[in-house]
């Protein structure tokens, strides 16, 4: 499943790793469709990566925790894992906000 295709240089790719449509999993993509609304509009594409139906793709990124995001551009690549609803974790994890 991908969303909103800009240009590449401006683009955030993010690769969201989920095992089936568990509540959590669920919820991650939930949470990350609304940051990347408010913070990235336009500029994001996601991936969905369900290791359930593609166990292999998970060696790729190191994948040890699911659900697993994974900011594949800019570089450098920036995992947080979790169900992503702590925003504030999110946004610096994803270099959109500074720390502090």
């Amino acid at each position: 499943m991908k969303t909103k295709l800009t240009p590449l240089a401006e683009t955030y790719l993010l690769r969201l790793y989920v095992a089936g449509q568990t509540p959590k999993c669920m919820t991650a993509f939930v949470n990350l469709k609304k940051i990347c609304e408010e913070h990235l509009a336009g500029k994001y594409q996601i991936e969905v990566v369900d290791l359930l139906e593609n166990p292999t793709l998970a060696s790729g990124d190191q994948i040890l925790a699911i659900p697993t995001l994974v900011r594949r551009l800019p570089e450098p690549v920036r995992k947080i894992i979790g169900d992503l609803s702590n925003t504030e974790r999110v946004l610096i994890g994803l270099d959109l906000k500074r720390k502090g």
